[in-house]
């Protein structure tokens, strides 16, 4: 089933999300919902807060930014209770989206390498070395259940920039091609 994705505004964007444990009531069918939604709009990752879930899990599938010859390159993977261990190298920059915040982009810099400690589906823990995309990717995403959007990484003049689009998402003044939920006024 696509869920509606939440919008700016929402309070559930903003909170730390709380482990869940192997007893999470229907988890199959919660990530079954997930990739759906995701795939439905367009996306390369969606958190849990993203449908209005406020648990440590996020999605990611990075076939979009994959060129065919680098196929084996491709992560699509669940991450439960994830831990960014260690992020190295020198940042670079990359104009980043999300789907709670539409048609607004941003140059972001973050590290190139992540180390992240993180359980599966099944509830098996990892421990797993991403580069490049795929971590920029598992960045963007471990930032939701943080409860930080990657518009907190922009500098305050651009805040103030796009301050109206932001106000008019939460209001939902915006048209979207896929479903959205937005902050009860």
């Amino acid at each position: 089933m696509i869920l509606p994705i939440i919008a700016f505004g929402s309070p559930v964007l903003r909170k730390k999300c709380v482990e869940i444990d192997s007893e999470y009531s229907d988890l199959k069918l919660l990530l079954e919902n997930m990739w759906e939604t995701m795939y439905d709009s367009s996306g390369v990752g969606l958190a849990a807060p993203q449908i209005n879930k406020s648990i440590r899990m996020f999605i990611i599938d990075t076939t979009l930014f994959i060129e065919d010859e680098e196929e084996e390159k491709i992560v699509k993977k669940v991450f439960i209770n994830a831990t960014i261990l260690k992020e190295d190298g020198e940042e670079w920059i990359f104009n980043e989206g999300c789907l709670s915040i539409p048609e607004i982009r941003e140059d972001i810099s973050r590290k190139p390498t992540i180390i992240i400690k993180y359980q599966d589906e099944n509830f098996d823990w990892q421990t797993d070395t991403f580069e490049g995309i795929t971590a920029r990717v598992i960045q963007h995403e471990y930032d939701h259940i943080e409860g930080v959007l990657f518009t907190d990484r922009i500098s305050p003049l651009r805040k103030r920039m796009i301050k109206r689009k932001l106000e008019n998402i939460s209001k939902g003044k915006i048209e979207v091609v896929y479903k959205m939920s937005f902050p009860k006024r």
